[in-house]
């Protein structure tokens, strides 16, 4: 009998990385509002004036917070693919990430990119309905792999983590079982030797070192988001891995924090650090990667902490439920908030400030008064059918996270 198999059919809600993920898809309205604000990041919609403390603090985010929605989505799926097995996970795949993606492709974000044209250029007065054809506009790219259309305007936008996600989960389907009784055999050697653990820094180092660091992906190579994400699914729930989590996180923390410092030179004084190939770049981006997995590390470690099994408080389930709404939803708001709010003769922190409190409020009134309405619109988003009614003691089973 394989691993796969001889786990319990149900486990303890990992509670702690709930709370976690609300917490990060909360966090980008905060994240994509701060980027209008910078000199560095070419985001649709730029206010006049910016500041370099903004890069400091987005610097801060993306070096651990979509590495850490891709490892709770695997953990997710290993729950998942324990009840359903590999075959009607991929199916729940295709419908709880597909359809809201060919959705809010088709409907969302076309938004974005027009608002960035009329920002750029003050001439610009194509109307949007005669700009979401040419928006629409594509052929096939398969080298862009799994981005595999393209067109002079079209774009997935911030749904890259939703394409990641699902190609990942395709991925994984025909391998869940093997890959699951190695895993005990990790859990095994890590559980002697914790330092062990410290060993993803290398491929997550060389991924972004020699694959490069894709500013459209939150700084990160793409592929690199496949490690925490098997990482998540092969070990992240592993009582003996978990245990040497929490004996590592305040040394990792603090190595953490070493590796991030010492990208500052190379981010600072290079023209693409992304892509360059000279040493110091290559550097860099080696040591982004080696940061990124020692600050999961440690967070990992510092929050999961003996506590008794209780249900989500009733704001935290009613927000797990509403993730990847809220995240489909997130960044055309913020954008076209943006669009409206950059021209006032105010500080950037009044600016920011009513950019996020706006979206947040625009993005709650269309979860509430459209998406969870009615069993057509939560289909459409991702959302199971269940009714909008009482909220659920428990969370559903781990919701597909969507996390920018």
């Amino acid at each position: 009998m394989s691993a796969q198999t001889q786990l319990p059919a149900t486990a303890p809600r990992r509670t702690e990385l709930d709370a976690l993920r609300v917490f990060v898809v909360l966090g980008l309205v905060f994240f994509h509002s701060a980027l209008v604000f910078s000199p560095d990041d070419d985001f649709y919609v730029k206010n006049s004036e910016t500041s370099e403390a903004v890069t400091v603090f987005v610097g801060f985010g993306v070096v651990w917070a979509m590495p850490m929605l891709f490892l709770v989505a695997g953990l997710g799926s290993r729950y998942s693919i324990r009840r359903r097995g590999a075959g009607r996970f991929a199916r729940e795949r295709l419908l709880r990430l597909g359809v809201p993606l060919v959705v809010a492709t088709l409907l969302l974000c076309p938004l974005p990119q027009w608002l960035r044209l009329r920002a750029a250029d003050p001439g610009y007065h194509e109307s949007y309905w005669r700009f979401w054809p040419r928006f629409l506009t594509v052929r096939p790219d398969a080298a862009d792999f799994p981005f595999v259309l393209d067109g002079e305007y079209f774009e997935t936008g911030h749904l890259w983590f939703v394409v990641l996600l699902l190609t990942f989960s395709l991925l994984l389907a025909p391998v869940a079982a093997p890959l699951a009784d190695r895993s005990q055999r990790v859990g095994r050697a890590v559980e002697r030797r914790p330092a062990l653990l410290l060993l993803l820094t290398l491929p997550l180092a060389a991924i972004n070192a020699f694959l490069g660091m894709e500013e459209g992906f939150a700084g990160w190579n793409r592929w690199a988001y496949l490690v925490f994400f098997l990482f998540g699914y092969a070990l992240a729930d592993d009582d003996r891995v978990r245990g040497a989590l929490r004996r590592l996180a305040l040394p990792t923390g603090v190595a953490g924090l070493a590796l991030f410092a010492g990208t500052a030179p190379g981010f600072m004084a290079l023209d693409d650090p992304f892509t360059e190939w000279s040493p110091c770049a290559l550097v860099t981006r080696a040591l982004f990667g080696a940061a990124g997995w020692c600050w999961v590390m440690a967070i990992l470690g510092l929050l999961d902490r003996p506590r008794e099994p209780r249900p989500p408080s009733r704001v935290m389930a009613y927000l797990g439920i509403a993730a990847l709404p809220v995240y489909v939803l997130h960044q055309p708001v913020v954008v076209a908030l943006a669009y409206g709010v950059v021209g006032w003769p105010a500080p950037i922190l009044v600016e920011y400030a009513v950019i996020v409190a706006g979206s947040l409020a625009v993005i709650l009134v269309l979860y509430e008064g459209v998406v969870r309405r009615t069993r057509p619109t939560r289909s459409l988003f991702g959302m199971r059918a269940e009714p909008p009614v009482a909220l659920p003691v428990q969370p559903p089973d781990p919701p597909v996270t969507p996390a920018r």
